[in-house]
């Protein structure tokens, strides 16, 4: 008798122990389905910011306005004509001397650029080359707070060179509107595209605030202000 119900206690804690370990690994088979599913969103969700520069490089540009450096990229072009926006204080010396004639560079190349608009209230200008680019496309609505952009340009005329960050804020100063952005920026940088995750230009690098102990305070004027009165820029 003692020995039966040994047998049925033995039994009975096997198929217990059976249970529990087909029931762990079916939480582990759940879990791993879990971390897998989530994997392929992160990857689907990740950002190839190499190939969007890649892709922006092409279409940004260095401004040399006599003793002035700043950067610039294409809003608009044709078959044979390309408009550059970029800050005015980066030609601002060049046209107030009664001079509309700048020098954009690329790498290797180098064309005449003539200065056609100036917008000075909102620190804008327009470059008007005899040369085909691609054309970057603006963004429709400004990025939420928080969104990753990357910042294109020249600073020190260092062409090509980038920085990563995220929009910080809105600001109105001096009676302007900024994107507020995190990005790194440095003089030469004046003029170059903000784009977002998209390869969509968001903003004109201009300014970044500078006081002891502040950092990461760069400043861009929207793209929208300047598509709305300067250039048709390109949407799609």
């Amino acid at each position: 008798m003692a020995a039966t119900v040994v047998v049925i206690v033995a039994a009975a804690f096997l198929a217990h122990q059976w249970r529990s370990e087909a029931s762990m690994q079916a939480q582990v088979a759940t879990q791993k389905r879990t971390v897998e599913e989530l994997q392929k969103r992160l990857d689907a969700g990740q950002i190839d910011w190499s190939a969007i520069a890649a892709t922006a490089e092409s279409s940004v540009v260095t401004i040399e306005a006599g003793d002035s450096l700043g950067s610039g990229w294409v809003a608009h072009a044709d078959a044979s004509n390309a408009e550059i926006i970029t800050n005015f204080h980066v030609v601002g010396e060049r046209w107030s001397s009664g001079t509309a004639s700048v020098r954009v560079r690329q790498g290797d190349h180098t064309w005449p650029g003539t200065i056609e608009q100036v917008d000075r209230s909102d620190d804008l200008a327009v470059i008007h080359i005899a040369q085909h680019m691609r054309a970057l496309t603006s963004a429709p609505q400004r990025p939420k707070l928080g969104s990753t952009v990357m910042a294109v340009g020249s600073p020190l005329g260092l062409d090509g060179t980038i920085s990563i960050g995220v929009v910080s804020g809105y600001r109105s100063l001096g009676g302007s509107n900024y994107l507020q952005f995190t990005a790194a920026i440095s003089p030469g940088n004046s003029g170059g595209p903000v784009i977002d995750s998209s390869g969509r230009v968001v903003a004109i690098a201009s300014a970044k605030l500078m006081y002891p102990g502040a950092e990461a305070l760069s400043l861009g004027i929207p793209v929208e202000v300047a598509c709305d009165s300067l250039v048709v820029c390109k949407t799609s």
